[in-house]
């Protein structure tokens, strides 16, 4: 998608998931930036959204995230992400949402 990721990742518990976004967008900025793609300066927004699931739902998740394009013809990104969050039961505000792309 234009304007989002999703990583589907297994993660040992010796590792901090801030850590691995952390090295993620940095290298990938790197090389975006050292291969001059696209027009614009690159830059990620501050922070990021993790969900973990079951073992038994990771193929539902995968395939998920294999149909994002389909998906967002109905739902956008923010209605996505706001239903994740009130799926997980995650308190939020508004006004700290990302800036969404419409």
């Amino acid at each position: 998608m234009p304007d989002h990721l999703h990583f589907l990742i297994g993660l040992r518990p010796n590792i901090a998931l801030s850590d691995l976004i952390r090295d993620i967008k940095s290298c990938s900025t790197a090389f975006i930036k050292s291969q001059k793609i696209g027009p614009h300066s690159f830059s990620w927004q501050e922070g990021f959204g993790a969900f973990s699931y079951a073992k038994s739902e990771l193929s539902n998740v995968a395939n998920y995230i294999d149909n994002q394009q389909q998906h967002h013809h109905k739902t956008t990104f923010r209605e996505e992400y706001i239903s994740l969050l009130e799926e997980f039961n995650i308190a939020y505000d508004p006004k700290y949402l990302y800036e969404f792309y419409e």
